[in-house]
């Protein structure tokens, strides 16, 4: 890359109105709970990563897709508020994504997705001119592999996260730099190996697979790292959790920024575990009204 780019991180991904329900415990199958409180929040793994990167300090832009409906319209009008770049957020008809979570008293939540407009991202004509490209898994792959091809093709830092999980292809894992997973995330993309090492070896393993460099997510242990000056792990702050949702994403998203200033590794996912823990102190994804 010659040219200094217009953004420091380029998020292609997902955006979200995230429906949650908080409640005491989650049902058993073929029981019905009582919930205790209903919200709507911005979310989306793409709109919760930029905005973690913007509040980072990156210059950040977001490639998605919303519906024409009310939510996508205030989507929009939040993640620019919160420093986004939404002028290649496309409008597409039918409704905008959907996540529906339910959060327990722990800060721990399950999430269904409904993809909506995500499942309408393509890839675009002109990407927008970035240090690093941060995709995600809940857009259709085919828009991930040319984001990871686009960023190839101009010299910029791909990372990937592999989130929902699912299997990608080694093209795809080659170009992760780093490829960024969760314990569970890294032991489906390991399959059988994972069960003979503990989780703070995934990160080398990750590597002998075809990533360049990788990062695992321990929860409140910090994060487990591997690239080419090393490898090693990182403790994350102390932090009584009020909802865990989003806060991989704010990982994320932190830890591209840091990546994309030109810091090692341990200092950037320092800021990301800083940024993840940050993100378990209020309710939703964002801190947005």
């Amino acid at each position: 890359m010659t040219a200094t780019p217009q953004f420091d991180v380029a998020v292609v991904g997902s955006v979200n109105i995230d429906v949650i329900v908080r409640l005491a415990r989650r049902p058993q199958p073929g029981e019905t709970v009582h919930g205790e409180q209903l919200s709507h929040r911005p979310g989306g793994k793409g709109a919760n990563q930029a905005s973690a990167a913007a509040r980072a300090g990156a210059r950040t832009a977001l490639v998605a897709a919303t519906g024409d409906d009310p939510h996508g319209a205030r989507l929009r009008a939040g993640l620019a508020h919160a420093g986004v770049d939404v002028s290649r957020c496309t409008t597409v008809p039918g409704p905008t994504g959907t996540a529906l979570i339910a959060v327990t008293p722990d800060g721990e939540n399950s999430i269904v997705i409904i993809g909506g407009a995500n499942e309408h991202l393509t890839a675009v004509d002109a990407w927008p001119a970035a240090a690093c490209y941060l995709t995600q898994l809940e857009i259709p792959l085919d828009t991930v592999v040319a984001a990871a091809r686009h960023a190839q093709a101009t010299g910029a830092r791909f990372v990937l996260n592999v989130s929902p999980a699912q299997p990608v292809s080694p093209e795809l894992l080659r170009q992760a730099d780093p490829v960024v997973v969760n314990v569970h995330e890294a032991a489906l993309l390991l399959g059988a190996a994972a069960q003979t090492m503990a989780p703070a070896d995934y990160p080398a393993a990750l590597i002998t697979e075809g990533a360049r460099s990788a990062v695992v997510t321990l929860g409140a242990a910090g994060a487990a790292w591997a690239d080419a000056t090393g490898a090693g792990t990182v403790a994350a702050p102390s932090v009584e959790p009020v909802d865990t949702t989003g806060a991989g994403d704010a990982f994320a998203g932190a830890l591209t920024a840091a990546l994309a200033r030109g810091v090692p590794m341990p200092v950037a996912i320092a800021d990301a575990n800083r940024a993840g823990a940050d993100a378990t102190r209020w309710h939703g994804a964002v801190p947005w009204d």
